[in-house]
C-alpha cells in the first residue's frame, strides 16, 4: 500500500492529475489550423507569382502547357506546405503561450484565478509584441485586444458556470 504522496510503481503515470486536456488539445488544434491557413494561403501566393514571373512568355504548344501547369502545380504545393508548416509553428507556440499564462495565473490562486483568461489575452499580446518588435502604439492596441478576447473568454466561463448552477447540468460532459 502507498500513501496519497507517493507515485504507485504498479501501472502507468497518469498526468491527468497535473496536466489538463485544454494544454493539449489548444496548441494542437491551434497547428492544425495554421496548417490549413497556411497551406491556403501559400499555395495562392506561389501560383500568383508564378503566374507574374511567367507572364512574359506563355507556353504555345500542348506539351509547353502541360509542363507550364505542371510546374505551377508542383510550386503550389511546396510553396503550401511550407507556409503550412510555418504557420502551424507559429499558432502551436502562441497557443502554448496561452495555456502557459493561463495556468500561471490560476495558480497564484483564489483572487487571480478569476481573472485568468484576461491575463492570459493580455500575457500572450505583451508577449508577441515583445518577439515581433511592434511599435508602441500597435503594442497598445495588441494588448487592448488580447484583454478583450480574454475578457470575452471569462465572461464565457462565467456564463457557463451561471447556467451549471441555474440549471443543476454539468455542461462539461458534454464534450
Amino acid at each position: 500500500m502507498t500513501s496519497d504522496d507517493e507515485i504507485p510503481l504498479e501501472g502507468p503515470y497518469d498526468v491527468t492529475p497535473i496536466l489538463h486536456s485544454r494544454y493539449f488539445i489548444l496548441p494542437v488544434s491551434a497547428a492544425a489550423l495554421g496548417t490549413l491557413i497556411g497551406a491556403v494561403r501559400g499555395s495562392r501566393r506561389a501560383s500568383l507569382r508564378f503566374l507574374a514571373e511567367n507572364a512574359h512568355r506563355p507556353p504555345t504548344t500542348v506539351q509547353g502547357w502541360y509542363f507550364y501547369n505542371k510546374t505551377k502545380n508542383y510550386r503550389r504545393m511546396a510553396a503550401g506546405l511550407q507556409e503550412g508548416g510555418l504557420n502551424a509553428v507559429k499558432l502551436g507556440l502562441i497557443a502554448l503561450v496561452w495555456v502557459g499564462i493561463e495556468d500561471g495565473v490560476e495558480r497564484l490562486g483564489q483572487p487571480w484565478a478569476e481573472a485568468r483568461e484576461l491575463g492570459a489575452g493580455v500575457g500572450t499580446a505583451s508577449v508577441s509584441s515583445l518577439v515581433y518588435r511592434l511599435s508602441w502604439r500597435s503594442s497598445r492596441q495588441a494588448t487592448y485586444l488580447g484583454g478583450v478576447v480574454g475578457g470575452g473568454m471569462g465572461l464565457l466561463r462565467w456564463a457557463r458556470t451561471y447556467l451549471e448552477a441555474v440549471q443543476g447540468v454539468d455542461v462539461s460532459d458534454r464534450g
